[in-house]
């Protein structure tokens, strides 16, 4: 993979869309999603009922990569380590598919602010 690219999560997609400009210098970056992170990301679109959902479900599918079994056994294995901080399962498999791609994790997910291997951005 190239270093460019990043594992976008759901904050991540959300910050670009609304404008965050901490988040500009990534719009140029590789985005990678895989299908739970795209499917958080079409939840939040209709449950904020959010204008041009469709326009940005469309235009983010195309970045979908699968995830493999071993990559997912990696990451509920860290979620259950990790139990108190209360990470979700799909944040654990974004991260850990990041680590298998050797590549970052772009989140603003406070949970993850310390971790190798991620890119932390907040508003």
């Amino acid at each position: 993979m190239e270093k460019d690219n990043y594992i976008f999560d759901t904050y991540a997609l959300m910050e670009i869309i609304e404008g965050n400009p901490k988040y500009t210098p990534y719009t140029n970056m590789g985005i990678i999603i895989n299908n739970f992170i795209f499917a958080e990301f079409c939840y939040v679109l209709y449950r904020e009922e959010y204008p041009d959902s469709d326009f940005y479900t469309d235009k983010y599918k195309k970045y979908i990569v699968s995830i493999s079994p071993e990559t997912i056994k990696k990451a509920m294995k860290f979620r259950k380590e990790n139990k108190k901080k209360n990470l979700s399962i799909i944040d654990c498999i974004g991260y850990f598919m990041s680590k298998d791609l050797g590549i970052k994790f772009l989140t603003g997910d406070k949970e993850f602010e310390n971790l190798e291997n991620v890119e932390f951005v907040k508003k």
